[in-house]
C-alpha cells in the first residue's frame, strides 16, 4: 500500500493550462518560419531566465534586440503571452476544485516568472485557489533542480513520501521520486484522475470518470 498523501502538488504548464508556444507561432508566422526562429533563437532557455525570476518585458525585449530578423515575433513572447498559455484544462481544473472541496490540501509548483505568472492570475482566477503556490520566479530556482523540492518540503512541512505531484516533464518527476515524492507522469487529464482515484483521494464520479 502507497503512504497516505497529505498534499496534491499539480504543475501548472500542460497540466492546468496549455502551454504551447510552438503551436502560437505556428499559427502567426506559419510552420517553417517558427521552425527556422526557433533554432536561431533559444527562446526556451530564454524563458528558464524569467522562470528563475528574471524580469519579464526586459528579458524578453533584450532577446529580441539580440536578433533584429525575429525581433518582432519574439517580442510577442511577452506582448501576447497569455495566447501562448491557453487554454485551461478543464477536467484538471474540476479535479483541482474536487479535491479541495474534499479538504486535501492542493499545491502548485511551476516554473513560472514572477510577471508571467501575475500576467496569468489576471486571466486565470483559480491561480489564487491553490492552498500553497510554489512559484520558480520568487523562488530563484527551477525545476528539476533538486533545491526546489527541498523548498517545498521545509515550507510544507509534509514528509516526501506523502506528497502526491504531477508534472508533465519527466525530468521534473523522476527528480521529485529521487526525493520520496510520490509522482504522476502528466499524459492527459485521465490518467491524472485514475491515479487519484487509486490514492483514494476521490470516487470515480468526483473524478469525471
Amino acid at each position: 500500500m502507497p503512504p497516505p498523501t497529505e498534499a496534491v502538488i499539480f504543475d501548472i504548464g500542460n497540466v492546468l493550462i496549455e502551454w504551447q508556444p510552438e503551436r502560437f507561432y505556428d499559427a502567426v508566422i506559419g510552420a517553417d518560419a517558427r521552425r527556422r526562429m526557433f533554432a536561431a533563437v533559444d527562446l526556451h532557455g530564454m524563458n528558464d531566465e524569467i522562470d528563475r525570476g528574471g524580469p519579464f518585458r526586459e528579458t524578453v525585449y533584450a532577446t529580441a534586440e539580440r536578433y533584429p530578423e525575429w525581433e518582432d515575433a519574439i517580442r510577442m513572447w511577452h506582448d501576447r503571452w497569455i495566447e501562448l498559455a491557453t487554454p485551461v484544462i478543464g477536467h484538471s481544473l474540476r479535479l483541482m476544485q474536487a479535491l479541495q472541496a474534499r479538504e486535501v490540501p492542493v499545491f502548485a509548483l511551476t516554473n513560472f516568472g514572477i510577471g508571467s505568472f501575475d500576467l496569468a492570475r489576471g486571466h486565470y482566477a483559480f491561480l489564487d485557489a491553490f492552498d500553497r503556490a510554489y512559484v520558480s520566479g520568487h523562488m530563484g530556482v527551477i525545476k528539476p533542480d533538486p533545491a526546489i523540492y527541498a523548498m517545498v518540503e521545509a515550507d510544507c512541512g509534509i514528509a516526501p513520501e506523502q506528497l502526491l505531484f504531477a508534472d508533465d516533464r519527466a525530468d521534473n518527476i523522476e527528480a521529485a521520486a529521487r526525493r520520496g515524492w510520490q509522482v504522476h507522469h502528466f499524459k492527459g487529464p485521465v490518467g491524472w484522475a485514475r491515479e487519484i482515484v487509486a490514492r483514494g483521494l476521490l470516487p470515480e464520479a468526483e473524478a469525471g470518470l
